[in-house]
């Protein structure tokens, strides 16, 4: 049997500008390793294979630009918007290639993103209502500029059957390992993914996101009150503490605080100090509770909650898989 009528999903990678051309290249090969590795465990005339083509805008309609299997009519199963090179905010609207990816959509065909991409599928309102994914650092602004979007910026990749999203940059490996899995069956994503020397599919980004504070709000006496938890972020704070050294009344400083860091200052301050502990963590083989109460933390078990929490994984868990200072067991 040939092996372009052994086809089991075609999916079709769009190439919009300033696309992340290292994502696309990226799912090709790694398609097409998985079709290597495929190929062996299939019994004679039954092989499946993954064909990828690339999909752009010429003139005014879109194009396949690149086929991984020219010559035979196009059955698309899976649309895909890669990452982007530039920031979202300076991404510019794509009504071509998101009508494009909608209509597809209307035919059956499953469509998906990673990363930022998600701003290009966010254009066809697919998205609204349903739960979805991109960068940990780009979920606040797709939020912003698509409200009706169900926002779970913690998961690496959800699956809602006719939509998929995937987080991060490198979220394509974790993608299109999940996409190998389902077409061409857990042995050949497994052993894809050795090959490639990759984890199998990750399904949360919390490990590997930070806390990244907001400090261009403008308001200066929450600036004020920001500087000081930062310089010492270990010791106990109240609110009427903060609000006296921001020269407010509570209520107003609870108010001005939250709208401008988007957190309570007691959610500011867990995540500062979660993110204080992750660089001892990481740096330093002290001990775990050594390191809690480094932080602010007099109480081991409450350190622990908090930080599997914020990190999604334990602080031993988060050693074992970020820690550069591993001579000891630091716990």
């Amino acid at each position: 049997m040939a092996v372009d009528e052994t086809l089991t999903a075609e999916i079709g990678l769009v190439l919009y500008p300033n696309c992340q051309l290292a994502a696309v290249y990226g799912l090709t090969d790694l398609f097409r390793i998985a079709g290597e590795w495929a190929a062996p465990l299939e019994e004679p005339n039954t092989a499946r294979r993954i064909r990828v083509s690339h999909w752009q805008i010429a003139g005014e309609d879109m194009a396949c630009v690149w086929d991984s299997h020219p010559g035979r009519p196009h059955k698309l199963t899976h649309v895909i918007a890669p990452p982007s090179i530039i920031m979202p905010e300076s991404m510019a609207p794509m009504p071509r290639e998101s009508a494009w990816m909608a209509e597809r959509h209307r035919e059956g065909v499953t469509v998906g993103s990673v990363c930022a991409g998600a701003f290009v599928l966010a254009e066809t309102g697919l998205m609204d209502g349903r739960r979805a994914t991109t960068h940990w650092a780009f979920a606040e602004q797709l939020a912003r500029r698509f409200p009706q979007i169900e926002l779970a910026a913690e998961h690496m990749v959800i699956d809602e059957g006719d939509i998929m999203t995937a987080g991060g940059i490198l979220a394509w490996t974790d993608l299109g390992l999940t996409l190998v899995e389902r077409f061409l069956g857990v042995g050949t994503m497994l052993a894809t993914a050795r090959f490639l020397l990759v984890d199998p599919p990750r399904r949360l980004q919390d490990p590997y996101r930070i806390f990244v504070p907001r400090f261009d709000h403008g308001d200066v006496e929450i600036l004020k009150v920001q500087q000081h938890l930062h310089a010492v972020a270990a010791d106990a704070h109240s609110i009427p503490e903060l609000a006296r050294l921001a020269g407010l009344a509570d209520r107003t400083f609870l108010r001005r605080f939250q709208k401008a860091t988007g957190l309570t200052p007691t959610e500011y301050l867990q995540q500062l100090r979660v993110l204080k502990a992750r660089d001892l963590l990481e740096t330093t083989n002290r001990p775990v509770d050594q390191i809690g109460w480094s932080v602010g933390y007099a109480d081991p078990a409450a350190f622990r909650k908090i930080f599997q929490r914020l990190a999604g994984v334990s602080p031993r868990h988060y050693r074992q898989r970020f820690g550069r200072a591993m001579d000891g067991d630091g716990d």
